[in-house]
């Protein structure tokens, strides 16, 4: 068993009062309360040893959006959320960061208990596999809690970032419904919703509250034509060639007029924007008052969505649409099914849904408890279409299902708290609890196209050729008045192509299956006012999984107030986060670019025989340690709050980067990578150009500061105009080297990609039926590297301006835009990004341009 012990300097910490609510409101109009921060007893916000913001049910509908990814986007400056087109399901299933960190590394809560995964594990980086917030309509929501501190002692691995807790509407009357639309400058990506909430009493003494959210958005375009060296569609490129083996193709009518439907979507061959997508998401929760000071209490949801994103272009003679030799000796092109080229369509439908239910009470003792047990399923099933099983040849369909994910959790968890008089200023508030939870993760089979390996997978797979002369079967083709030459290893006799769907080779049974865990935990927690000016908490965890050791991690916080109007805040902690069921599981090969050139690559389980066979070791759990320190002010009418924070974390799982794959003898490593593919039995292996897998590769340290203001301008007759600035800055280093497993572009990216300086600046003002909002999103400075150079981004400031007009105290109306100046991030300009992509599609500032929209909104 490992332990990791609290520093002995904890002793010395002092700390103080809590930040202030992130919202643009005065904080004396209400007394925030969070359940979020310290077990056993809800806190005012300004008295939480930790940084914790709450979003009330006015700050949430102050945003534009609807998906509860993009309100907390807006909301708070450390949450970053980006927009991968072409990422395999990461197209559907966003990732996003809190403090630098992945969102696995931030726990999601549903009313204070564990939201389970998503089905998703990012092919590259962290591998990330959290849980999907989008699947939480911001319509159900009365509040949202971010404790922005490590509390993997109070909560449990994945606490690492942070914690996120999502309260649900309790409403048993009443309740609300609005539509909106609106379209991008651009005259694509047309969206519209619905949501609604209605509240019903359960009897006397109960309510059922009940949200839904109906959406539906258009693919955008923010490509250009496709243009590359190897390949080139657009005769007015620079680098266009009409001497390049391409041109036979380009200088062709026929196949040009054809590459307008060599994508689904869109009048490039090769999008570059968000997915088509629809969902239906609808949240409940319950309660009943029993009476005795017991409570009865149920929630859960059910969501259904469907996306589909483009892949990258297939064109002639890149390995996938080659010239075969059929089996009377003719000549077969994959042109036969797709004249001008084709670009694979992936489509992903995903289920999610979970129940919670529990009792909790107080006894005549004192002693308050709480019951409880959830069970969440997450699910994807894929679809591609638009592409062929290479292998296969003429024979190949053009549609397949590659296969499906799930994530399934089952918990039972027990919380207790109780105050104790032990001599000291105050209670001493003592909480402690136990937890079992049993996770698997799933990848079922596809249909057997979408994995087989067709006759095509091999050299000369009908025989007419041996050591460069005919054979009777090949003589009798060439007597039949084919052109076979076995002498000429061009010949298409030798050509071999992919195995299974292109784009993405379905799951098959020898990388299906389902990988499963359980666990338990025990944790403690005390805390109380050593004096009417300090404030201490303390926790402890004990966690033990079946598949890895179990692990000890502690918590230890102060809230000092200094004077009526300054306090101060700290917090020291140890955490830690196991690798998910779905991270050793999971296995994929699909077209990645490791030097701005697309290769089939393969992502492998750190523990499979292939992954083992280039040495991959099983992965292990990442350890932390946080360090906090802050102060929060009051000024007059001016609030501040300032917070310093220091993450480490060790034994960081991350992708390596990919390793070259090559058939031809002399590369080197890249062959001998080839071979150990071949030993350990992967079909296909000679299509494969790179491969990668999951370990614990290196140590990092992310530091940062979160500040906010909020500031009431008074105007005389003319109301209040609140103002609310919030700032992050975070920076993510290596405290090991980590060269053995990343190459030097992605060292530099992991360190620099990413804006460092992230700012929000909100005016809100109110004139009778009309207020009026005006938010400026400013992004700081990033770098990227490509093959030795380095482009410098420019900030960037987006700014979204909104008028609501209440035709009556129930009824508004309201009109906006967000990016209203259409502001763009730079293009690239060192050909990192190829294939039509001229911003950088992993980036964390919008490109798409402005955004205009209307809504209407009523509440009953």
């Amino acid at each position: 068993m490992k332990r990791k012990s609290l520093s002995c300097a904890v002793i010395a910490i002092v700390a103080g009062s809590a930040v202030t609510p992130m919202q643009p409101i005065l904080a004396e109009e209400l007394e925030e309360v969070a359940v979020t921060g310290v077990r056993g007893k809800p806190r005012s916000v300004s008295d939480s040893p930790v940084p914790v913001d709450v979003f009330n049910s006015e700050a949430l509908e102050s945003v534009s959006y609807t998906d509860t990814n993009d309100v907390l986007k807006t909301l708070v400056p450390s949450y970053s959320l980006g927009r991968q087109p072409i990422s395999d399901g990461g197209t559907f299933i966003r990732p996003a960061q809190l403090r630098g960190m992945p969102t696995d590394k931030t726990l999601v809560l549903v009313n204070s208990k564990r939201r389970h995964r998503a089905a998703l594990v990012e092919i590259g980086g962290s591998g990330t596999q959290g849980p999907d917030i989008a699947t939480i309509p911001s319509s159900a929501l009365k509040s949202v809690e971010v404790l922005r501190d490590g509390a993997a002692a109070q909560y449990g691995s994945d606490a690492i970032a942070g914690v996120m807790n999502f309260i649900l509407k309790d409403n048993a009357e009443g309740g609300s419904f609005g539509v909106r639309a609106g379209e991008y400058s651009e005259g694509d990506g047309f969206q519209t919703t619905a949501i609604g909430n209605i509240g019903m009493p359960l009897g006397s003494d109960g309510f059922l509250s009940i949200s839904g959210e109906m959406s539906k958005s258009d693919f955008t375009s923010r490509g250009e034509q496709y243009c590359e060296s190897y390949f080139c569609l657009d005769k007015n490129n620079p680098i266009y060639d009409s001497t390049a083996g391409y041109a036979a193709y380009t200088e062709d009518p026929d196949f040009m007029e054809a590459t307008k439907n060599a994508s689904l979507e869109g009048d490039v061959v090769q999008p570059w924007g968000q997915p088509n997508a629809e969902s239906a998401r609808m949240f409940f929760n319950a309660g009943y008052d029993l009476g005795g000071g017991k409570e009865l209490y149920a929630f859960g949801n059910y969501s259904e969505s469907e996306s589909d994103g483009s892949f990258y272009y297939r064109f002639p003679g890149n390995g996938t649409i080659m010239d075969l030799r059929e089996e009377d000796g003719s000549i077969y092109s994959p042109l036969e099914k797709f004249p001008g080229g084709f670009t694979p369509r992936f489509f992903g439908e995903i289920t999610d849904y979970s129940l919670a239910t529990g009792l909790k009470g107080e006894m005549n003792s004192g002693l308050v408890y709480d019951f409880s047990a959830r069970y969440g399923l997450s699910e994807v099933d894929y679809t591609l279409k638009n592409t062929i099983n290479p292998s296969m040849g003429p024979d190949s369909p053009t549609s397949f299902k590659p296969g499906s994910l799930a994530n399934e959790e089952i918990q039972i968890q027990a919380d207790f708290s109780k105050e104790l008089m032990v001599g000291l200023n105050s209670p001493l508030v003592a909480a402690f609890g136990v937890s079992y939870m049993d996770e698997s993760y799933e990848l079922t089979g596809g249909d057997p196209d979408s994995y087989a390996a067709g006759p095509y997978a091999t050299k000369d797979p009908w025989g007419f050729c041996d050591s460069g002369a005919a054979t009777a079967a090949g003589q009798a083709v060439m007597d039949a008045g084919q052109d076979l030459d076995c002498a000429d290893l061009s010949d298409p006799v030798y050509t071999v192509v992919g195995v299974g769907s292109n784009g993405f080779p379905g799951y098959s049974p020898e990388y299906s299956g389902s990988y499963s865990r359980d666990s338990y935990a025990v944790y403690g927690d005390l805390s109380t006012d050593l004096t009417d000016r300090l404030f201490v908490q303390g926790a402890v965890r004990f966690e033990d999984y079946s598949d890895f050791d179990s692990e000890l991690v502690g918590k230890l916080a102060m809230q000092f107030d200094l004077t009526e109007n300054i306090g101060l805040r700290s917090s020291i902690g140890t955490g830690f986060r196991a690798p998910t069921p779905g991270q050793q599981g999971t296995t994929n090969v699909s077209t990645r670019l490791p030097d701005g050139v697309p290769v089939a690559t393969g992502l492998f389980p750190a523990s499979s025989p292939v992954a083992q066979a280039l040495g991959a070791k099983a992965l292990k759990p990442e350890t932390s340690t946080n360090f906090a320190f802050g102060f929060t002010a009051d000024f007059d009418k001016l609030n501040l709050t300032v917070d310093f924070y220091r993450i480490d974390v060790d034994d960081r799982t991350y992708s390596i980067s990919e390793l070259p794959v090559s058939t031809d003898s002399g590369s080197g490593s890249a062959y001998e990578n080839y071979l150990a593919l071949v030993a350990a039995g992967v079909v296909g292996a000679e299509s494969i150009g790179a491969v990668n897998y999951f370990t614990n590769a290196f140590d990092t340290r992310t530091e940062g500061v979160d500040v906010v203001a909020t500031y009431p301008l008074e105007w005389a007759d003319a109301g209040i105009t609140n103002l609310t600035a919030s700032l992050n800055y975070n920076k993510s280093e290596f405290t090991s080297d980590p060269s053995e497993y990343l190459n030097e572009e992605d060292q530099h990216d992991f360190e620099n990609f990413d804006p460092k300086l992230r700012g929000a600046f909100t005016a809100m003002h109110a004139m009778g039926p009309l207020s009026l909002m005006a938010r400026a999103n400013w992004y700081g400075t990033s770098e990227n590297f490509n093959g030795g150079l380095i482009q410098k981004y420019s900030s960037v400031v987006q700014v979204d301006l909104e008028g609501k007009y209440h035709f009556t105290e129930s009824t508004s109306a309201s009109l906006g835009g967000r990016n209203v100046f259409d502001e763009y991030p730079d293009k690239d300009k060192i050909g990192d990004y190829c294939c039509g992509a001229i911003y950088p599609p992993g980036s964390m500032v919008d490109w798409q341009g402005a955004f205009y929209y209307m809504s209407l909104n009523h509440n009953f």
